[in-house]
């Protein structure tokens, strides 16, 4: 696959794992295994895999004066990724609290810090011209996102937005997408519908959306995913794996959908070639020591063709 350019705006976390054997209800204590620490937030991990998938990726994002922030940066360099955009700023940098069952199912705490502190007026347009797929998520402020989307529709990128976490979304942000990556959840959130149970229904909510957005993917963990848009829609079942840690199946997918699309690979293979990552992320422990390489995941592409 060729190497495109990904401009990913969004978050910077240290993410604090605990595993559990299952996940404490309203009020409980359990007694978890060691804390372990890794590189994380949503922005970054999908840096990483995009990076990791042969992608040419810049990062824009804020970090705190702390030990954390300069692990965290130095981290995405390690990786090849341009960082002159990850600013340092006064106050604690974004931090994930995440508990990890024995099903390899996790729940998870995010406290912003700097990560709230990117504003609007940070984001220069000469960060975005060169662009070909522009990535963003919802771990920043909302008009910061609406901004990024803005300036990668005026340098003429494709603008994808994984609207992650949760929450309603106003019509002039989607206007201006070219993709929507959401869960069952997500979507659901965004249509103000229920969420749906089957893949029939997830397509449906993903034709809802398209009337909005060009084109939409639904993912759906074990289930696959579904997509819908103006000239296809379609299903696509999972790659069989042993699940050990979900926490960054998500970014990997985008990550490597944004790679595919950057270099200009068609849809279906696209999204094909992002599923593989998602699945072999979820093989191992942590968010960003989870996400597989281009090599890892053509593997895994020629052993499910053959």
């Amino acid at each position: 696959m060729k190497s495109g350019n990904v401009l990913v705006v969004g978050s910077l976390n240290m993410d604090l794992v605990v595993p559990v054997e299952r996940h404490p209800g309203p009020g409980e204590t359990v007694i978890g295994g060691d804390l372990q620490r890794f590189p994380g937030g949503k922005g970054a991990n999908q840096a990483v895999a995009a990076a990791r998938l042969g992608a040419r990726v810049r990062m824009v994002g804020r970090v705190g004066e702390d030990a954390y922030g300069e692990e965290l940066k130095r981290g995405l360099e390690a990786e090849g990724i341009q960082t002159a955009a990850v600013r340092r700023v006064a106050g604690p940098t974004g931090v994930a609290l995440i508990s990890v069952s024995a099903d390899g199912q996790n729940a998870i705490i995010v406290s912003p810090g700097a990560n709230a502190r990117l504003r609007p007026e940070d984001l220069a347009p000469e960060l975005f011209e060169d662009a070909g797929v522009v990535v963003l998520q919802l771990e920043t402020p909302l008009e910061t996102v609406q901004r990024a989307a803005e300036l990668g529709r005026a340098a003429g990128a494709r603008v994808l937005l994984n609207a992650a976490p949760a929450q309603t979304l106003p019509p002039e942000l989607l206007r201006l997408l070219d993709v929507l990556v959401v869960n069952e959840f997500e979507a659901a959130q965004i249509a103000a519908s229920t969420e749906p149970k089957t893949s029939e229904e997830a397509l449906a909510l993903a034709r809802a959306l398209s009337r909005l957005v060009p084109l939409v993917v639904v993912t759906l963990g074990g289930r696959g995913l579904v997509w819908a848009g103006a000239s296809s829609e379609g299903t696509m079942p999972p790659f069989e794996v042993e699940p050990v840690d979900t926490t960054a199946a998500g970014d990997a997918f985008v990550g490597g959908l944004a790679a595919a699309l950057a270099a200009g690979e068609p849809l279906e293979q696209a999204l094909r070639f992002g599923s593989a990552a998602g699945a072999l992320a979820t093989t191992r422990p942590g968010a960003q020591p989870s996400l597989p390489t281009a090599d890892e995941v053509a593997g895994l592409l020629n052993g499910r063709a053959g």
